[in-house]
């Protein structure tokens, strides 16, 4: 199949615009990380039209998929973990081009995974685990339990992809296998979710009391980037000043619910300023000093 498809990368090779062409083969242990394509063509460009592009070929019952990709949609899929299998192709994939070493360096970025860097995807992960653990605790006071174990499922994902990135690792699409190895007390609750033999609001009792205290162990990972930022500015935060921040905007909505949960746990504390109108105040935010 390689050989069938190398006019093609070639092709794509001649590209001035191109900096980077790797292929990935099937796993049979996990055809997911593929799409269950037998190859896929991964294409690195700097500037397109459109940001992602892709086509499919079959040849002697083999599949293949190929897709462009500009840099910046790359950027923020590696940011923001919303395309993991891209992670497995950049740094496992077979590099076939390389324009002024921009995959190795690519790598060597991923693998090295600088502070800066970790701190924005714990943020953003902690946001995302902060809005899914509020939901779903409110689905379950209200007994509305399958829709709080729904949230429970994705907060616990959230827990394992941010224990990931606390030891200098990206979160692969086999997450869970990393954090048996990294987290195991993360793993054991995914475990007792599924498997436990308890009634379904048992289980998620137990889930939710035990979330609450590893939740509250990571506070200070969770918000080291979001009280960075804040702190580089003396006085109060309204909240729109907050999510429209450029370095806070890629929390999306989440970051309303997380700004909510540090002022009950004291981490930021409320400043009210008269309005206009009489009996209702303006709602600042101020990072408390540790």
């Amino acid at each position: 199949m390689e050989d069938l498809l190398r006019p093609i990368y070639q092709e794509r090779a001649s590209h001035r615009n191109t900096l980077g062409i790797l292929m990935v083969e099937k796993k049979l242990n996990n055809p997911a990380v593929t799409d269950t394509f037998d190859l896929v063509l991964f294409v690195i460009v700097k500037e397109a039209e459109q940001s992602v592009f892709i086509k499919h070929y079959v040849s002697n019952e083999q599949k293949a998929s190929l897709y462009v990709v500009d840099e910046k949609q790359l950027n923020e899929w590696l940011l923001l973990g919303s395309n993991r299998k891209v992670i497995d192709w950049v740094l496992n994939g077979k590099i076939l081009f390389d324009r002024n070493e921009y995959v190795y360096g690519l790598r060597k970025r991923l693998l090295e995974f600088p502070k800066e860097s970790r701190q924005l995807k714990m943020g953003i992960e902690f946001a995302k685990l902060i809005r899914r653990y509020m939901d779903g605790k409110v689905f379950f006071e209200t007994k509305q339990l399958l829709d709080a174990y729904n949230h429970v499922i994705h907060a616990l994902h959230h827990l394992a992809r941010l224990a990931v990135i606390e030891q200098g690792f990206y979160p692969e699409v086999t997450v869970w296998d990393q954090v048996k190895q990294i987290d195991p007390q993360i793993y054991k609750l995914y475990e007792e979710l599924l498997e436990s033999e308890e009634t379904l609001d048992k289980r998620l009792e137990l889930l939710f009391l035990a979330s609450e205290f590893l939740i509250h162990s990571r506070i200070g990972t969770g918000t080291a980037h979001l009280l960075k930022v804040l702190n580089e500015k003396k006085g109060a935060w309204t909240i729109g000043e907050i999510t429209e921040h450029p370095e806070l905007k890629v929390y999306s909505v989440d970051i309303v619910i997380m700004v909510e949960y540090l002022v009950e746990r004291n981490v930021l504390s409320v400043e009210e300023v008269p309005t206009k109108g009489q009996g209702i105040y303006h709602r600042y935010y101020v990072a408390e000093k540790n």
